[in-house]
């Protein structure tokens, strides 16, 4: 399964020429998804070396999407950069998806996000075993893990096609493209009043500012240890 490839350690690690698959490459596939596309889809161009060295830290073959988008992307960015999914990192989203992961929770993968800070993250086992390998997400305006019962390949397919507009119909506001399209992937919006309060349901009336997605990640994270009363 992906999610035990992605933490192999010490000498058993594949080589490249392993994970390299030349007979049934996973971008044929993801490829097509994107010429399907019903939302907007911006391939982040791959920089070599940094693929070479992310898919040997991820250890997972071409042959499947993840491998596929890590190896050939630096990154995807989806509807003018509101979703973003990791792949071996560039210039406007300086990532990868096993970087990103190298201080996150054990059990889970983090594969993608979008620009309020919610993030979505494979199933490794800290959501339970009935799910392992399905895609879960966390949300900004509720600080919980919700199930989406979705591979990571299905997951693509709905990035790619899916009713993104309805999926996040209460958190998007008039003029939100021109926003969101000035950043870059590894920045996000914080809102206030907060997402996830009474007063901050109303995103189009909040403050927003940007700050580092990996500050929204440890702002959210810390609330709701708070909120579950756990610190």
């Amino acid at each position: 399964m992906v999610t035990s490839s992605l933490h192999a350690q010490g000498p058993a690690k594949r080589p490249l020429s392993e994970l390299i698959n030349l007979q049934q490459p996973g971008w044929e596939l993801v490829n097509q998804w994107m010429r399907e596309a019903k939302n907007k889809v911006q391939v982040l161009p791959k920089i070599p070396a940094r693929a070479d060295s992310a898919l040997l830290a991820a250890q997972v073959t071409t042959r499947s999407p993840m491998g596929a988008v890590i190896y050939e992307t630096g990154g995807i960015l989806v509807d003018d950069g509101w979703l973003r999914i990791l792949g071996s990192g560039s210039p406007k989203m300086n990532r990868s998806l096993m970087s990103w992961n190298q201080d996150k929770p054990a059990g889970m993968l983090l594969v993608a996000d979008d620009v309020l800070g919610g993030f979505y993250a494979i199933n490794g086992g800290a959501f339970g075993q009935e799910t392992l390998g399905k895609i879960f997400y966390f949300a900004p305006d509720n600080l919980r893990w919700e199930a989406t019962n979705k591979t990571y390949s299905e997951f693509l397919v709905f990035c790619f096609s899916g009713d993104l507009k309805g999926y996040y119909r209460n958190l998007r506001w008039k003029g939100w493209e021109q926003e969101v399209s000035a950043l870059t992937g590894t920045q996000g919006l914080a809102c206030y009043p907060f997402l996830f309060t009474k007063e901050g349901k109303n995103v189009g009336k909040d403050k927003r500012g940007t700050v580092p997605i990996q500050e929204l990640w440890n702002f959210e994270q810390d609330m709701q240890r708070k909120l579950d009363g756990s610190q």
